[in-house]
């Protein structure tokens, strides 16, 4: 009994079991305990304490700091820039008791607060002494930009780099140093800037660049603006300008065709003025230049394909390679010559083919054609048309110099206005011909060469002066109406088309002083031809020479008229 009463005893000791009165004592020693603890602690608002994470709500973290009821801290005091909890339940922080007591009873506790106060001394001095802190860039805010630096800091929009930039996203999540340039402790305000520690490193590359740069030199930059005129791009600390022209051996519509802003690149320093800081940077210069190896890879009459890069007035320009451009003048776009107007037939962006006609590598052009491409038409047309071939047609076009007729080829013939009538003058063909009509015509001239393809309708029939002589012989008397009267004699109708003059001195034996008191528009008169010249198309009629063929009852002949003295005052008068 003895030994089992002693063993009991000892299980009781090494398990620390206890009973009955026993118990009232050990629970009420250990309360005594921790009240001594609290009463140690000297709990004043304001202050920073440790604490243990009791549970973790949708909302709320609540905090025990030893206190005789717990805290509760907001848990977006405890979020990442992710979202994620940064802290879990039996873990151990240090918080900032804010009041002992809120409405419902409980501590009011701040950890960001905690984590300020923490942080002032580190940040008071870093201000002073100029020193960066490392912080991650959590979140996009109005004006800026929510870093974590140890607290919750302000960076400025303007001071997140050299140049303000609006897409603020790629920042979030990344680790950068900053310097702290203001910061109001009362208020727990701190700003940031990060462009100061940018222009320090900037200034210092800057030093170095300058002391190192040459002409010829190829480096490495990053780009850093484009405008309508090139791009400037940051070597390092110093800037360089890389113009349009230097962007490329081909045609560059616009430098951001070429280029994105960012985008590293390989530069030639072209030139570099040391006193005003200026560089001058070559993009094409790191490139072979295809102009070296043009004379070997386009050879005239070999057949090319390319892009219309530009339309002029005077042609088109075809790149078919980066830096090699060609011309296909206005003359080698057509065999008939009707494209007048390119921007009518041709975009910029079309694909085309072309031969190559010359090649200049000195001058850095090459000439092109494409009509070289196609049959020449006017082979068929000197064939096809022979000189004399009567044919008939569509009249296409009236002009006032004559009338295109379209015979169903490619090439329209010209009716010039000299050979619609053998007879009639100052015609305006607008009046005698409409569009679309059918004619006849004759085929004159056919000349590949100068490309003219030329038909006339009035030799469908015969010329009415190639026979005059027989007709009207010099010394006939003819009855004619008179058509005209002007200052100097009438003009009568002998035939369709022919006419003769009456000169002023032939009108009467009598001095006329004006034709008018002799003779109307519309009488009937005989009159003698005293002249032919068939060459000038000229006929001179007298009416007094009729009169006294007609008294002595003779024909025409020397001893009435001199024809010689006639012709002689005929000279500067037009009869026609």
């Amino acid at each position: 009994m003895e030994k089992q009463t002693e063993i009991k005893q000892k299980w009781m000791e090494e398990y620390e079991v206890v009973y009955g009165d026993e118990v009232e004592e050990k629970v009420e020693t250990d309360f005594s305990v921790t009240l001594d603890s609290a009463q140690m602690i000297n709990f004043q608002e304001g202050e920073v304490f440790k604490g243990k994470v009791i549970s973790i709500g949708p909302d709320y973290v609540m905090i025990d700091i030893g206190y005789k009821q717990e805290g509760l801290i907001h848990v977006k005091e405890f979020l990442n820039y992710d979202g994620t909890l940064k802290v879990k339940e039996g873990e151990e922080i240090e918080v900032y008791l804010e009041r002992l007591e809120s409405t419902l009873g409980n501590l009011v506790l701040s950890k960001d607060k905690a984590e300020i106060l923490q942080a002032w001394d580190k940040i008071s001095n870093a201000c002073e002494s100029g020193e960066p802190l490392e912080g991650t860039v959590i979140a996009k805010v109005k004006g800026g930009l929510s870093v974590d630096i140890g607290v919750k800091a302000f960076l400025p929009g303007s001071q997140i780099d050299l140049r303000p930039t609006r897409y603020l996203d790629k920042y979030i999540g990344k680790k950068m140093e900053f310097k702290v340039i203001k910061f109001n402790k009362k208020r727990g305000n701190i700003v940031l800037s990060r462009r100061a520690i940018l222009q320090e490193e900037r200034g210092k590359l800057r030093s170095e660049i300058l002391g190192q740069i040459q002409e010829g030199m190829i480096v490495k930059g990053i780009v850093k603006n484009i405008t309508d005129y090139g791009a400037f791009i940051d070597l390092g600390g110093i800037d360089g300008l890389l113009h349009i022209t230097d962007m490329s051996w081909g045609r560059v519509k616009h430098p951001s065709n070429l280029l994105n802003v960012a985008d590293e690149i390989e530069v030639k320093i072209l030139k570099f003025d040391a006193e005003k800081e200026r560089v001058s940077l070559g993009l094409k210069q790191v490139q072979p230049n295809p102009w070296e190896e043009a004379r070997d890879n386009y050879l005239p009459g070999t057949k090319v394909e390319g892009e219309i890069v530009s339309v002029k007035d005077y042609g088109i320009f075809v790149e078919l390679n980066d830096g090699i451009e060609g011309l296909v003048h206005v003359s080698e776009l057509s065999w008939t010559g009707k494209i007048k107007n390119p921007a009518k037939h041709y975009t910029v962006g079309s694909k085309v083919e072309a031969q190559i006609i010359e090649v200049d590598v000195d001058n850095k052009r090459i000439s092109l054609g494409i009509k070289q491409l196609t049959p020449n038409p006017w082979d068929d047309i000197v064939e096809k048309y022979p000189l004399g071939k009567k044919v008939s047609g569509k009249i296409k076009s009236i002009v006032d110099f004559g009338i295109f007729v379209d015979l169903g080829e490619e090439i329209d013939a010209l009716i010039h206005v000299s050979d619609l009538s053998w007879t009639k003058k100052n015609i305006v063909p607008s009046t005698l011909f409409k569009e679309g009509e059918d004619l006849e015509a004759i085929v004159l001239s056919v000349d590949k060469e100068s490309q003219k393809f030329c038909l006339g309708i009035k030799q469908l029939v015969e010329d009415p002066w190639k026979k005059i002589e027989a007709r009207l012989p010099v010394g006939t008397v003819v009855e004619a109406e008179i058509v005209r009267v002007t200052d100097f004699g009438a003009f009568v109708e002998l035939e369709t088309g022919i006419e003769g003059l009456i000169h002023i001195s032939e009108l009467s034996e009598e001095r006329v002083e004006r034709p008018s008191d002799v003779v109307k528009k519309g009488d009937k008169c005989k009159a003698m031809v005293i002249s032919l010249d068939k060459e000038s198309k000229k006929i001179a009629l007298s009416l007094k020479a009729a009169v006294n063929a007609e008294g002595k009852g003779t024909s025409y002949s020397d001893d009435v008229v001199k024809t010689s003295t006639l012709a002689d005052k005929l000279k500067g008068f037009n009869v026609e």
